[in-house]
């Protein structure tokens, strides 16, 4: 990774905090780190060493690793210019980014079954496709959209040639699942 695609992790550093439930002298405790500077990292003013991202995470119950994964890329802005599929298959969203975006074209039956977990949107862009969910069978024609909740199980195929299928979902890395408790 160049400086151009510097991660900031203190998004992620705040995601895993709060979704613990620790205030940020909690962490300092835990950590040995100040609050000052751990406000700083979270807020990225400032970059933690090695060792003191090594801490922030024993702190936080993950790893390092963990935490540059789920970081948000310094980058802005990104254009993915079309034409740039490799067997049907275009990324929308460069990048370990919070959405993860692929463009299908073609008549592709993948002949496999998915499950995500992580929320999902299909949209049909042109053509034509089915999709079976939970078991229920959906066809979907240009201009229908659907949603599919993460953990369920499903395929689909497109049915016309020509078929554009555009997927949008929650990043695999990202824990978005629903805790009805917070």
């Amino acid at each position: 990774m160049d400086d151009k695609e510097t991660l900031r992790v203190g998004a992620a550093v705040r995601r895993q905090r709060r979704s613990l439930g620790l205030t940020l002298a909690a962490v300092a405790s835990r950590s040995g780190l100040s609050v000052p500077f751990l406000s700083q990292i979270e807020n990225e003013r400032a970059r933690p060493s090695a060792r003191s991202l090594d801490r922030v995470a024993d702190a936080l119950e993950t790893t390092p690793a963990r935490l540059r994964a789920a970081a948000d890329s310094a980058r802005a802005v990104d254009v993915v210019r079309g034409g740039q599929e490799v067997e049907g298959v275009r990324r929308v969203v460069r990048g370990r980014h919070q959405l993860s975006a692929l463009e299908f074209t073609g008549e592709l039956d993948l002949g496999r079954e998915f499950q995500h977990r992580n929320d999902e949107v299909m949209y049909v862009a042109e053509g034509a496709a089915e999709v079976e969910a939970e078991g229920q069978a959906y066809r979907l024609e240009r201009g229908d959209t659907l949603f599919l909740s993460g953990g369920v199980r499903h395929r689909w195929r497109a049915t016309v040639p020509g078929t554009r299928l555009l997927f949008v979902a929650v990043a695999e890395h990202i824990d978005a699942t629903f805790d009805p408790r917070r």
